[in-house]
């Protein structure tokens, strides 16, 4: 790989194993262009950092095309026989010149030239984005204006190219890839489309509806209307990590009849009719699904403690009302799986006792994938379209009251909503609580030292956090995470949502500050 660009992601903190990856091409001598708001490891040694402000990552795409296409820096054959729709990318990205650029990222014109020139003139070249693209309302647009700069150059179809996008969790990309995607079916097949409802229906029995279901913050939205009676939640702590919390907890307390599982007390536990327990990773059995579609088992180092993997409670549940399913061993499951979702249909835990397999891997004798779209691109045709997109900006903006936008995220000691790490004594010792990073020019502005306490406010709560003074966080812009439930930062997130996905908007909210 000759040129990184990390957009949106600090994988020194939220993805650990992969920066020992991105660390290891550095020294190998690739150049790296980081886009964040925040001054974070990868930023500070990169070759180009593209400071923008929250919420203009459309702006500054455009801008990078714009730089390219100007130049003619583009690939032009790559674009001729691999991609549609240019012709509009082009027109539109003309209206994000550098002056406009500068304007609405806060990116010179000079770093942002020099970003065009390293990812359009590199052999090799790899975009990796994580949630900073997509926890925004206009997450999905972000995502495709990340494809469109791909595509232009034509870093994607051979090895050391492409995007990767960064999960949240281990195994997001296995839970993705087999149904719990309302609009899908396992392996991505629409619920709309009747030859594939044919195929489950059989398999299963069942009649299967034609119409999508709700997304998770959607079901509590119904929760609050009255309309969910019930709702079983399963390794999930929406009582903590979903955006603003009072609006949670209303939905939560409303339902009539609420499951938990997990393996850990949890704020969303504390509002539960029943908990089941969970099991952990190390005690059960199964496949994980990593960020480049391998997958790779998963074995049980020790029995469960309650007695039941999570599998096994559902298999019972579902038996008890009135839909059998009698699987002895997880195996059997994937042997399921296999039969019904085409780009898993090679793989069975025989195939991956020793190395996992990237899907697609659709027969037995299929090596599996180890790259995607060497030829063709999952589209009618095969061609990659390219998508004309407008900045739109954050849903919502600082003003007087609030003049500080508040952006979410990880520290590298704990994990999601700590539950786990902040069991480990060691863990808590070296981060004992929640800090709110905010840069020496705003700290002065508002007689903050190191170390003060302060309180946060945004339009929905206010919480009290001790203040860490640092050059990571940019003039305007102020940092916390959301591992500590003695200061819940969800507390303050805002209800704007992408409109596609659902997703919400954790990466921009405006706050006030106080000491």
């Amino acid at each position: 790989m000759d040129t990184l660009f990390l957009f949106g992601s600090n994988p020194t903190e939220a993805h650990p194993i992969v920066s020992l990856y991105l660390k290891k091409a550095l020294r190998k001598g690739a150049k790296l262009v980081v886009g964040d708001p925040r001054k974070t490891w990868m930023a500070k040694r990169a070759d180009v950092w593209l400071n923008l402000k929250p919420g203009s990552n459309i702006a500054l795409l455009n801008g990078l095309v714009n730089v390219i296409l100007q130049n003619g820096w583009e690939n032009k054959e790559f674009i001729a026989k691999r991609t549609e729709g240019f012709d509009e990318l082009r027109e539109k990205v003309k209206e994000y010149d550098l002056d406009r650029v500068e304007k609405l990222t806060g990116v010179s014109k000079e770093n942002i030239i020099e970003a065009a020139r390293l990812y359009s003139h590199a052999d090799k070249a790899m975009i990796v984005y994580g949630l900073g693209v997509t926890e925004h309302q206009t997450g999905t647009e972000n995502a495709m204006a990340v494809a469109n700069l791909a595509l232009v150059c034509g870093h994607l179809g051979r090895p050391s190219t492409g995007i990767m996008a960064l999960r949240g969790q281990n195994n997001v990309q296995g839970a993705s890839d087999l149904g719990p995607l309302p609009a899908t079916l396992p392996g991505y097949q629409p619920v709309t489309d009747p030859k594939s409802r044919e195929k489950f229906e059989k398999a299963w029995g069942v009649k299967i509806k034609d119409k999508p279901g709700l997304k998770s913050v959607e079901m509590l939205d119904e929760c609050k209307r009255g309309n969910f009676k019930g709702i079983f939640i399963l390794g999930e702590d929406p009582a903590q990590t979903d955006p603003d919390i009072h609006h949670v907890r209303a939905a939560l307390e409303s339902v009539e009849f609420l499951v938990v599982q997990d393996i850990f007390h949890t704020e969303t536990t504390r509002f539960a009719h029943v908990i089941l327990p969970g099991a952990s990773f190390a005690e059960k059995n199964g496949t994980f699904t990593n960020g480049e579609r391998r997958v790779q088992r998963v074995r049980k180092a020790v029995e469960p403690v309650s007695g039941m993997a999570e599998w096994q409670v559902i298999s019972k549940l579902s038996t008890l009302m009135g839909y059998k399913m009698d699987y002895n061993h997880p195996s059997e499951i994937m042997d399921e799986i296999a039969s019904l979702v085409p780009i898993y249909g090679g793989i069975s835990y025989d195939r991956i006792e020793k190395q996992g397999i990237q899907w697609p891997c659709p027969t037995k004798d299929h090596p599996g994938t180890t790259t995607l779209y060497t030829d063709l691109f999952s589209r009618p045709g095969g061609l990659a379209r390219f998508m004309a997109l407008d900045h739109k900006g954050s849903g919502e903006v600082p003003d007087k009251e609030y003049p500080l936008v508040l952006i979410t995220g990880r520290v590298r000691e704990h994990y999601n909503n700590g539950s786990m790490t902040k069991r480990s004594a060691g863990i808590n010792d070296v981060v004992p609580e929640e800090l709110l990073e905010i840069s020496s020019e705003d700290a002065q502005k508002l007689k903050i030292k190191n170390g003060d306490m302060v309180k946060v406010s945004s339009k929905r709560a206010e919480i009290k956090v001790r203040a860490k003074v640092t050059d990571r966080s940019q003039s305007g812009n102020v940092f916390l995470t959301f591992h500590h439930r003695e200061a819940l930062s969800n507390l303050l997130t805002s209800e704007h949502r992408d409109p596609i996905t659902g997703t919400p908007e954790y990466k921009s909210c405006a706050v006030r500050v106080e000491k």
